[in-house]
């Protein structure tokens, strides 16, 4: 009989993380023989946990489409912390003085949060580099295979995060950056995630997907106000409903 785990992990390989081809081919109970399993598990080297491990993240369960497989680099144990996680998601050219915010924001949060983000440039960035500056802890989810560093100006900010915090992806390590599987890995940053913060997001944006997703799993929205005409809908989203958000108490205030 097949170890559950390793199949899991063959699928994943076989398949290039695609969820819907591995839950295709479990759901067709996929004729696989001891021996492919053996031969393709034995080419991973990266630590992984399986959605039938207790280290699983109960968080990611419940969620659309939760990942079978999670390829990590770091300190595992960050995804059952008892901490709250924050997640902070937001555009990728982003205004300066949003960046600030966050900065200010962040600082005053007293690491009760663990900041999860997406390793992007602009707002990721900010977010994690700044949680890292105030001693706190992050969590960084890649939307391509985790031996990849994308993008290439994060190197140094990769690495730290891969040695004392914590890296996941459910992409297998061979696979490249791909403009698909980013708006994907945005439920995993948000069903991680208590509670979600936006300092800054456009229109048509991959920003908007992880509210969307943040939405359909009860999460709250949290955003940062903006002035009338520098181009964003951050206002939009709070007329709309989402809570606004001009300070670290006013997080810590809506706590759960």
């Amino acid at each position: 009989m097949l170890e559950g785990r390793n199949l899991l992990l063959y699928l994943s390989i076989k398949y290039e993380g695609d969820w819907d081809k591995i839950y295709f081919a479990i759901k067709a109970k996929e004729k696989i023989s001891k021996e492919e399993v053996e031969e393709v598990v034995s080419t991973n080297k990266t630590p992984f946990v399986t959605i039938i491990d207790d280290e699983y993240p109960d968080a990611l369960k419940n969620i659309y489409k939760p990942p079978f497989v999670l390829f990590y680099y770091g300190d595992l144990s960050l995804l059952n912390n008892s901490n709250s996680f924050l997640a902070v998601v937001g555009s990728r050219n982003c205004y300066k003085e949003n960046c600030d915010a966050l900065n200010k924001i962040i600082t005053e949060l007293n690491n009760e949060y663990i900041i999860i983000s997406g390793l992007a440039i602009g707002i990721d960035t900010c977010a994690h580099k700044s949680i890292l500056k105030n001693g706190g802890k992050t969590i960084a989810v890649l939307g391509c295979g985790i031996d990849y560093i994308y993008p290439k100006e994060n190197h140094d900010l990769y690495q730290t995060i891969k040695q004392s915090n914590l890296l996941i992806s459910e992409y297998p390590s061979f696979i490249k950056p791909n403009s698909e599987h980013f708006p994907i890995r945005n439920r995993i940053i948000t069903g991680l995630a208590d509670q979600i913060f936006v300092p800054e997001v456009h229109f048509k944006s991959g920003t908007m997907i992880s509210i969307s997703h943040a939405i359909s799993q009860g999460k709250d929205i949290m955003v940062l106000p903006q002035p009338i005409d520098n181009g964003t809908c951050n206002n939009r989203l709070i007329r709309d409903g989402a809570l606004l958000i001009e300070s670290g108490a006013d997080i810590l205030d809506e706590k759960k």
